[in-house]
């Protein structure tokens, strides 16, 4: 659950966003039929099983708009949901809830597909030391969203913007005209509280990230064999992260190798939607 300073400073302007693309002036539909304020209840209901998340936000797309909506929620984020299980009943102006409708849902599909699918990997990593990370590949304007949906689905957080932390990438390497450079320069300019991670594509860059001081080495898009390879030749000088088109398809083959962590950029770009309705709206 977002904190009241993070959800007033910095989740609240994002929702409210939302709300306004979705409706410019009115809601011609709703207004069409309903002229005044009658108190309506409506569902919530699951159509697939999974990790259900984002319900505090779910919640302020309603309450952001009317204050006297009331959601009793059954659920809780990190709770496994059921096909057909009632989540939560909606109560209040059913102008309101119309209006917010789509809003509330995006949010709580997306969030518990990303939590989900998160999930579903963080399991193939049981019995292992590897903790499984985020990457930056994720929506605009939708980080803070997704990357908590990646804690609720018990995964890890990497960095969560560039002002995050130092990672010197290829073209931070291509800039400095060579990996040793590039940490010499971060080691510098960084304040020493930060650690320095260092992305390499082949062992003669590790080489010279071990030997320059990284405190994280990346392995990016290297074969098991040369995972292998570099590890030795890292021999416990820096923390070890694997990444490359890592999906749950394919991670299983990288789990016995001991590595500090592995990332994925499929938990939040590639993670499907649950799906989630709101049904049998009626007066109260």
């Amino acid at each position: 659950m977002f904190d009241p300073v993070t959800l007033k400073l910095n989740v609240d302007p994002l929702i409210l966003s939302a709300l306004k693309e979705d409706i410019t002036s009115e809601d011609v539909s709703a207004n069409s039929i309903i002229k005044t304020n009658k108190l309506g209840e409506v569902d919530l209901i699951c159509k697939q099983d999974g990790i259900i998340c984002g319900l505090q936000v779910f919640e302020r797309a309603f309450t952001l708009l009317d204050d006297k909506i009331k959601v009793d929620l059954f659920v809780q984020d990190g709770e496994q949901v059921k096909n057909g299980q009632l989540l939560a009943k909606v109560i209040g102006d059913i102008r309101v809830l119309l209006c917010a409708e789509r809003t509330a849902l995006n949010y709580l599909q997306r969030m518990s597909g990303i939590a989900t699918y998160t999930y579903s990997v963080v399991s193939l990593l049981k019995d292992t030391k590897t903790k499984l990370l985020d990457t930056r590949k994720t929506t605009p304007n939708n980080r803070i969203f997704e990357k908590y949906s990646v804690r609720i689905g018990g995964g890890n957080n990497h960095r969560y913007n560039l002002s995050d932390g130092v990672m010197l990438k290829d073209n931070h390497i291509g800039a400095a005209g060579s990996v040793e450079n590039a940490i010499k320069l971060a080691k510098e300019y960084a304040p020493f509280v930060r650690k320095i991670e260092v992305e390499v594509e082949n062992l003669d860059m590790v080489k010279e990230a071990v030997s320059a001081g990284a405190d994280i080495i990346m392995l990016d898009n290297m074969s098991y064999e040369q995972i292998k390879q570099a590890i030795e030749i890292i021999d416990g000088k820096a923390e070890i992260e694997v990444s490359g088109n890592i999906t749950k398809e394919n991670i299983s083959k990288l789990t016995d190798l001991g590595v500090d962590y592995i990332s994925s950029g499929a938990l939040t770009h590639s993670a499907p939607i649950m799906d989630i309705s709101l049904k049998n709206l009626h007066t109260v």
